[in-house]
């Protein structure tokens, strides 16, 4: 039987170590910027990164992203007459050619062809206009709140085709989670039997310039200027950076992954196994699956609180949700894991990854779990 009563234990991070400021990321060519970091989607630096603004070739993210998805990576494409007509970079597809969906979305990402995304893009929506509307529909799913798509190749057009920086940073963000595509997105160099030469990426981070890169896409019209998307990573740090209209695209990149990489370090916060609380009926029988971690600058470790929030069962199942941590920082919600009741006693690992902490245990009444 479930008590009306909600426990909540706080964990407030007192650190023993100096708060260090930095300054601000000195200014970069593009006009509009943005650094985040991928697992927890935090953002590092901005620079006008909500502006929606014209993206040339970067687009060809969400086209592949949506290839990918499709599950037709293995299909044959029969090449229309209109997808070899399209303006702009091109990977030399014939009519009438029939090419593996898999080779196209590769000639579409290292070598930014216009072609192989006119023919994705009626293969797999049926038609340009119906993968357009896919094209919108994965962008608000993804909460790209800047962003209109009117084409899968990413020429101007009408004014109807654009997206932000930050847009475009959550689309890769969200992209990264998907194997084929990560895949697709670092690889340097692509050898398709359909051809009797490689494909290069046209994308110098990722061949050559920067170690840390694992993948990225370039982006070029004369009124979009230079676009480019990069993700790069180093100890255990995941980030990207998207750019437009850079003079300097590729330093711009270099030199905000470097300042990320050396301001900030993904912490662990809770760790996976049991979770002490300070209550009778659930002591040494919590525990949480999956750790959480957020990325953190020398003391910023102060703004940091982690909330347990607990709802009293009589009777608790074994493996059942009976709560959640929700992960605080500054005092917004930055994520939460879910808590399980164990009728084995659990090896305690406090949670939080701190060497001091203060501990303040509180109840509430009249406040309903939404489970």
């Amino acid at each position: 039987m479930r008590i009306a009563l909600k426990f909540t234990l706080i964990f407030y991070i007192v650190l023993c170590l100096p708060v260090h400021t930095y300054a601000a990321f000195d200014d970069v060519s593009a006009r509009n910027a943005v650094l985040i970091e991928q697992t927890s989607g935090r953002v590092l630096y901005e620079k006008m990164a909500h502006q929606s603004e014209k993206i040339a070739s970067i687009t060809k993210i969400m086209t592949a992203l949506l290839a990918t998805e499709s599950g037709k990576m293995k299909e044959k494409v029969t090449i229309s007459s209109n997808a070899v007509r399209v303006e702009g970079s091109s990977i030399y597809l014939k009519p009438g050619d029939k090419v593996v969906l898999e080779d196209l979305v590769y000639g579409l990402m290292l070598r930014s062809g216009n072609d192989a995304a006119h023919a994705i893009a009626e293969y797999v929506g049926g038609s340009v206009e119906g993968f357009v509307y896919m094209m919108n529909e994965k962008a608000n799913e993804i909460g790209m709140k800047h962003t209109h798509f009117s084409n899968p190749s990413g020429l101007d057009g009408d004014g109807t085709h654009y997206s932000s920086a930050y847009d475009m940073a959550m689309l890769t963000r969200y992209a990264m989670n998907n194997t084929a595509f990560k895949k697709i997105f670092g690889t340097k160099s692509y050898q398709s039997e359909s051809w009797d030469y490689p494909w290069k990426n046209k994308h110098k981070l990722l061949t050559f310039m920067y170690e840390s890169t694992t993948g990225g896409k370039t982006g070029f019209t004369k009124k979009a200027g230079r676009t480019l998307v990069t993700t790069a990573s180093k100890n255990g740090l995941d980030l990207i950076v998207v750019t437009l209209q850079a003079s300097s695209d590729w330093d711009d990149h270099m030199y905000l992954f470097e300042q990320g990489f050396k301001q900030y370090k993904l912490t662990d916060i809770l760790v996976k196994g049991g979770l002490r609380v300070e209550d009778g009926a659930y002591q040494n029988h919590l525990y949480i699956k999956n750790p959480l971690s957020y990325p953190l600058a020398k003391g910023e470790d102060r703004l940091v609180q982690v909330d347990v929030e607990l709802v009293k069962q009589a009777k608790p199942k074994d493996g059942e949700v009976v709560g959640k941590a929700i992960l605080r920082f500054d005092g917004k919600v930055v994520g939460q894991r879910n808590v399980f009741y164990s009728k084995k006693k659990q090896l305690q690992t406090t949670g939080v990854l701190w060497s001091d902490f203060k501990e303040v245990f509180s109840s509430m009444l009249g406040v309903k779990y939404d489970g």
